[in-house]
């Protein structure tokens, strides 16, 4: 996929290759926390506790208030984020435009 969107100038979503370390503050915090049984699959929108976070930040950063309950989903990457949007977007029967190169 990586040689694909390459040879074609396409955006790769197929694969994250992240270009920098991880926090040690975060290795350490995954860490406790797995060490204190929280180990299981997340619901699938995110915690609430998460999203309630990312509504604050979004808020101090930016003014914008977003319920974290109905208006903020937190997806494991840019795919999922995508189809998300879109399957929120678009319904049965929508006419859809797609732009070249997409």
């Amino acid at each position: 996929m990586s040689r694909l969107a390459l040879e074609h100038g396409a955006i790769n979503l197929s694969q994250g290759f992240p270009d920098f370390n991880c926090a040690p503050e975060l290795i350490d915090a995954v860490t406790r926390y797995m060490r204190e049984g929280h180990n299981q699959y997340a619901p699938m929108p995110g915690t609430i506790p998460l999203r309630e976070a990312l509504a604050m930040k979004i808020e101090r950063l930016y003014g914008r208030r977003y319920d974290p309950v109905t208006e903020i989903t937190v997806t494991s990457g840019a795919t999922e984020a995508l189809f998300a949007s879109l399957t929120a977007l678009v319904h049965p029967g929508d006419d859809v435009l797609l732009f070249q190169p997409a």
